[in-house]
């Protein structure tokens, strides 16, 4: 589903008039302007799928953020704009489509690595209590039962240790007991299937980190799935081989600076990995 049809960034003509007519002169940065003009991008057009390539200081996050901050997205974590950022997105416009979207959020690789930092906090408290369930179950299991009737939680927890195994018993007193099963790029992969829902449009600012080779793959087919049968729109920043294969995407090479869809095989990114498995072919022909 395309929810966004088209971008508008500014020409280079109005950049410099802004600039020029600004009224302090304090300033040496004028970020974002001056970033896009070079590369000759003045209207984006999207489709179900759209991807931003490019090298560090392309200005593929920098544009997602442009993008995220005009379409008032929803964001987690906010982030540092500059003095002429605001100024910036007014100028901007884009064209939506007739159907509006039930919701427009952006995700960053900063949303996926605090959900991981919590997870890690959570499975260390479950290590603490775990420890301190292994010798509550040894001691109640072996204690004296002499208890008297005001002494029942106790009574209880012998009764429930002669019954069960250490193992089976701190299980069940575990109830997040799921989340250690998850490793990382595990726990990384189900924030996108927890954060994604239909009919809507999603920011993904590089997404694979995080995530190995084949929850990159896992992540592949859940994007285009949730884009053909969920109706949702992608607008990703990534320079992973992986996500780039993403089926029919639309990519944008910001380093080439055009606007333009390029095969993510004609990619240098993608090259550099192609020449350097294609010179140990041999060595994967001997396995």
């Amino acid at each position: 589903m395309k929810y966004i049809e088209s971008f508008q960034l500014l020409d280079e003509n109005t950049e410099y008039k802004v600039i020029l007519y600004e009224p302090r002169t304090c300033f040496n940065n004028f970020y974002p302007f001056r970033i896009f003009p070079s590369r000759n991008i003045e209207e984006i057009t999207f489709e179900n799928i759209t991807i931003f390539y490019g090298g560090n200081g392309s200005g593929k996050s920098t544009l997602l953020n442009v993008i995220a901050e005009k379409l008032e997205a929803e964001r987690k974590q906010s982030f540092n704009k500059g003095e002429f950022f605001s100024k910036f997105v007014d100028m901007c416009d884009y064209k939506m489509a007739r159907e509006k979207p039930a919701e427009i959020k952006i995700i960053t690789s900063d949303d996926v690595f605090d959900y991981l930092f919590d997870i890690r906090s959570i499975n260390n408290r479950l290590d603490n209590k775990r420890n301190e369930l292994f010798e509550e179950y040894v001691h109640f299991k072996f204690s004296d039962t002499n208890y008297n009737i005001n002494d029942y939680d106790k009574l209880k927890k012998t009764v429930e240790t002669r019954k069960k195994t250490m193992s089976s018993y701190v299980r069940d007193k575990l109830t997040n007991n799921i989340i250690i099963e998850q490793s990382n790029g595990e726990s990384a992969l189900m924030y996108f299937e927890k954060e994604i829902e239909e009919n809507a449009i999603y920011i993904l600012d590089e997404p694979e980190n995080s995530l190995s080779a084949t929850s990159q793959m896992k992540l592949i087919k859940f994007i285009e799935d949730t884009a053909r049968f969920y109706n949702c729109q992608f607008i990703i920043s990534t320079h992973s081989p992986f996500i780039l294969s993403l089926k029919d995407a639309h990519i944008i090479n910001l380093d080439d600076g055009l606007n333009k869809n390029v095969k993510w095989t004609e990619l240098e990114n993608v090259k550099v990995y192609h020449d350097f498995f294609k010179e140990h072919e041999k060595e994967f022909d001997s396995n």
